[in-house]
């Protein structure tokens, strides 16, 4: 729990920093987002290679060496001088972090033989993943309150230095280890693969580059992904067993955990904006709005275990999507001018049922894989997570810059090329409006608040509707899911 708590801190802990660290780095529109994303669409290529070295190696010796470079990449990250060292830090600590992810799921499967205690352990660990993941953004808030931008980076390195020294000391150093080769160049060719896959997708959505090399980065990837599962097929050692993706339990844990940390990391995401630039809140002030997600993720786990044992995994898992469908819906249509206690009720309900889900997406994915194969299956559950928060942070920054162009109306006189800034983010809007006169300025702003708001209310709206729909998919994969009587040992 101690080594997976930085590494799932770190997903979120930029997201209250971004306007604070746009203003300081000078980073274009483009640089934010890959400061953001760098870090989970890199992890999401590496996990499965580190994964199964973990299983070849061992647990302890890659998770030792994963801390020691994620602290070291986090003192890089604090004092970048610019944005793209700091996209390369974020690069660092990806790397580092792939390392940390699978050990952690595969001691805990390793450690638990039984059903029902690694159901509890699972729960633990899912409550640090999503209380951790919703305390970032209040961390973030406290350090900008008083610090530069660089501390929400610098806070991993004295954790660091508690962690490695507890690790080395209470992990195990007897463990089972599969003796076989790892193969370097099929781990090349899905990393590279799924970098330039996900790169594709988000240069295409974004509208950045054109179609043409659009097209041919997407062309790429697919291809190298296609020769890797062709290499995994034919050869009488592959990185990562297939097989796996024959059970439906795994399916279903896979595409649980992309879509809920997708639609937990881009609502944080707008929710931090939404609070900081329309209702004008300090990052503190955003990062306690945020409290009863954090509060209430922390209760899930535990409680995901105790039910998926007691229920079954089935009803669980689809019952707590559909609450997150619902209060993501109940979100896009409240007022947060005036949140009374409607809105803290529905963020707590969010955050306790999408803190079940993804715990129930651990019990479906470990339950379904044997004691030798829990590095590979950590590996993919993560893979399921990082991709997740990747292409959430992706698709809704790119969705909500396309929302947000079409509903702001500017006031008349503007010159082209302010206006053609201003249709691209709030950050933007602000920028902009400091190069214009104080009326126009402040005509600007509050036509960007009032698009800002129209935005927010459709995306919650989308992630509602994706909800809902994934709780109809989970229902069918999760038929035959094995249930695990209450009390059975």
């Amino acid at each position: 729990m101690l080594a997976f708590l930085p590494v799932v801190l770190d997903m979120t802990i930029l997201h209250v920093a971004v306007p604070t660290l746009t203003q300081a780095l000078e980073a274009s529109n483009t640089q934010v987002l890959w400061i953001i994303d760098i870090y989970p669409l890199l992890m999401a290529g590496l996990l499965v290679p580190m994964g199964t070295l973990a299983d070849r190696v061992g647990n302890r010796r890659i998770l030792l060496t994963g801390l020691m470079i994620f602290g070291l990449a986090s003192a890089l990250a604090a004092f970048a001088p610019n944005a793209p060292l700091l996209i390369v830090a974020r690069m660092l600590l990806a790397l580092g972090g792939a390392m940390i992810m699978p050990c952690v799921l595969g001691i805990i499967r390793r450690t638990f033989e039984d059903e029902t205690e690694r159901g509890l352990a699972l729960g633990l660990w899912g409550t640090v993943g999503a209380a951790g993941a919703a305390v970032g953004p209040l961390i973030g808030g406290a350090l900008l309150g008083h610090f530069w931008w660089g501390s929400v980076f610098l806070i991993n390195v004295p954790v660091m230095m508690i962690v490695l020294p507890a690790c080395w000391l209470l992990l195990s150093r007897r463990e089972e280890i599969t003796h076989r080769p790892w193969p370097i160049g099929q781990a090349v060719l899905l990393i590279l693969g799924m970098f330039a896959t996900v790169y594709a997708i988000k240069a295409g959505f974004a509208a950045k580059q054109p179609l043409a090399i659009v097209m041919l980065v997407l062309t790429i990837g697919v291809g190298l992904l296609f020769l890797f599962i062709r290499m995994q097929l034919r050869s009488p050692a592959p990185m990562l067993d297939l097989s796996l993706f024959s059970r439906p339990a795994i399916v279903a844990g896979i595409i649980m955990a992309i879509v809920a940390s997708g639609s937990l990391a881009g609502v944080e995401l707008t929710l931090a904006q939404e609070l900081q630039y329309v209702l004008g809140k300090t990052p503190l002030q955003a990062g306690l709005f945020m409290v009863p997600i954090m509060a209430a993720a922390a209760l899930g786990g535990p409680v995901a275990g105790w039910l998926s044992a007691r229920f079954g995994l089935r009803p669980v898992a689809c019952l707590s999507l559909a609450i997150s469908a619902g209060a993501l819906a109940g979100l896009a249509v409240t007022n947060f001018h005036d949140p009374g206690l409607i809105v803290p009720v529905l963020l707590a309900s969010l955050g306790l049922a999408l803190s079940i889900g993804l715990t129930a997406s651990s019990i479906a994915i470990m339950g379904a894989a044997d004691a030798s194969e829990a590095g590979a299956a950590g590996s993919l559950e993560a893979t399921g997570y990082e991709l997740g928060s990747g292409l959430g942070i992706t698709l809704f920054g790119v969705f909500m810059s396309v929302v947000f162009g079409r509903n702001l109306v500017l006031p008349d006189g503007l010159p082209d090329r302010l206006a053609d800034q201003a249709g691209l983010s709030m950050g933007d809007v602000y920028i902009t409006a400091q190069q214009v006169g104080a009326d126009q300025g402040a005509a600007m702003i509050a036509a960007g608040k009032a698009a800002f708001s129209v935005t927010h209310s459709v995306l919650l709206t989308t992630a509602a509707v994706l909800m809902g729909l994934l709780t109809i998919l989970v229902y069918v994969l999760l038929a035959d899911a094995r249930t695990v009587p209450a009390g059975s040992h």
